[in-house]
């Protein structure tokens, strides 16, 4: 009789808590050293070791390869390493398990090349910083053949998509997606992980809003190193997220950032005065051009100018045509914005624009969701933020709104008590028409 296989891995007790309530989709909120990834690193192992499954296949997921690496490589070959005939691929960072299942890392700054694979049960570990297509439409359809399960992970990140999966897996929310799922958040004031000395240490080395958002799991707290959190947090006070109409009479912007193996995205404004009224958001990503192009004439809008990106000239697509010329070939008018080196000065601009503007909640939320995310790279060796902005989900939406900033005709940079012609009236949303 072959001897039991012992993990090295006593759980906590809120640990332990998880691994019995888990069911098929979780969403587990924890603060900064929890716990979370050597949990799921062995929730995966205990799977893929009871699994009835042949050839189960298991993963890991974080926001970049080399992440996953460095936050779980050395956990799951120290949990795996007591298992007999356990074999590591170090070059494609696998554990081949002797009952065939194999678990294996992989990064979601490239989750096109996932496409196709099954997995039967997968972990995304700080999901929130991944980009929100990265569930729908990769993962979630790797599971459904076989049944598989999926945990998301993280501590958070203001208010993106991981806060909203988290809302929508709490059985209370009225947006709830089924007795499928289990939601849990864990503040570091109530698991005893961290010693009340060691907690109140770091509060007083940290900012208010950071150990909320750290040790207190707060989505409220704003994002560090957010470009546009503060100016969006005024034309939120402001009232200036609201309900915008569109005026008929008006020509619509449309304000680009282009991608050819990336997302491209599209703002809709329209001008009136020092007015920017922002109607519409679009974004997609493995689209032609034509698709595009197809979404702005299924609009009922009255196009005036397509501001583009610098490079609207240079790229080549469809029938070696760059995107500008595809969109003269229509007979639209373009604006392409000169490049330029500088892009703290194009963000500048996107503040200042912001400050001037309009945008209708309901059709502009994507949109909003990736300005209020859009935020500087951090340098973990020096600890600080870079002077460049990060490159992730958020970055296409804010590239538009800089597009946008830089290339509108008219510059809308006013003082504050300009913004305004009219005010609303308790009678219902504002009528531009009326201005």
């Amino acid at each position: 009789m072959n001897a039991p296989v012992v993990i090295p891995y006593a759980p906590r007790r809120f640990q332990l808590e998880i691994h019995n309530a888990l069911k098929r989709f979780n969403v587990l909120v924890a603060h900064r050293r929890f716990g979370k990834t050597v949990l799921c690193i062995n929730e995966l192992i205990k799977e893929a070791l009871t699994t009835k499954k042949a050839d189960a296949r298991f993963a890991y997921i974080a926001p970049y390869l080399l992440q996953a690496k460095d936050v779980a490589w050395t956990y799951l070959k120290r949990y795996t390493n007591p298992i007999p005939g356990v074999e590591y691929n170090e070059s494609e960072l696998r554990v081949d398990l002797p009952n065939g299942a194999r678990i294996r890392l992989y990064g979601a700054d490239n989750a096109e090349r996932l496409r196709g694979l099954y997995f039967d049960g997968a972990v995304l570990d700080e999901y929130g910083q991944m980009a929100p297509s990265v569930w729908p439409e990769i993962i979630r359809p790797m599971l459904a053949d076989r049944g598989g399960w999926a945990i998301f992970i993280g501590t958070p990140m203001g208010d993106n998509h991981f806060r909203e999966i988290f809302d929508q897996a709490t059985s209370s929310n009225p947006e709830y997606l089924g007795p499928d799922w289990f939601a849990a958040k864990f503040k570091a004031s109530e698991t005893d992980v961290l010693s009340p000395h060691e907690l109140d240490a770091m509060r007083k080395s940290m900012a208010e809003d950071q150990y909320d958002r750290e040790l207190e799991c707060s989505f409220a707290a704003s994002v560090p190193g957010a470009y546009y959190a503060k100016a969006l947090q005024e034309a939120e006070e402001d009232g200036r997220i609201t309900v915008v109409k569109h005026d008929p009479l008006m020509k619509v912007y449309t304000c680009w950032d282009l991608g050819r193996d990336d997302d491209t995205a599209i703002w809709f404004l329209q001008q009136k005065g020092p007015q920017v009224r922002v109607i519409d958001y679009y974004e997609n990503h493995g689209e032609h051009m034509d698709h595009y192009l197809s979404v702005c004439r299924d609009k009922p809008y009255n196009y005036g100018p397509f501001v583009l990106p610098h490079d609207a000239d240079e790229l080549r697509i469809a029938a070696y045509k760059s995107p500008a010329q595809i969109i003269r070939g229509l007979e639209y008018r373009t604006i392409v914005v000169p490049r330029t080196n500088n892009i703290q000065h194009g963000i500048n601009l996107g503040r200042a624009l912001i400050e001037t503007a309009w945008f209708d909640a309901e059709k502009c939320a994507q949109g909003l969701k990736s300005l209020r995310n859009y935020q500087r790279e951090w340098d973990e060796d020096r600890k600080v933020f870079r002077e460049r902005p990060r490159h992730d989900w958020a970055s296409h939406a804010a590239d538009a709104w800089r597009t946008a900033a830089e290339g509108l005709p008219a510059a809308p940079i006013v003082r504050k008590e300009d913004r305004y012609s009219w005010k609303p009236t308790p009678s219902g949303p504002p009528s531009w028409m009326a201005t």
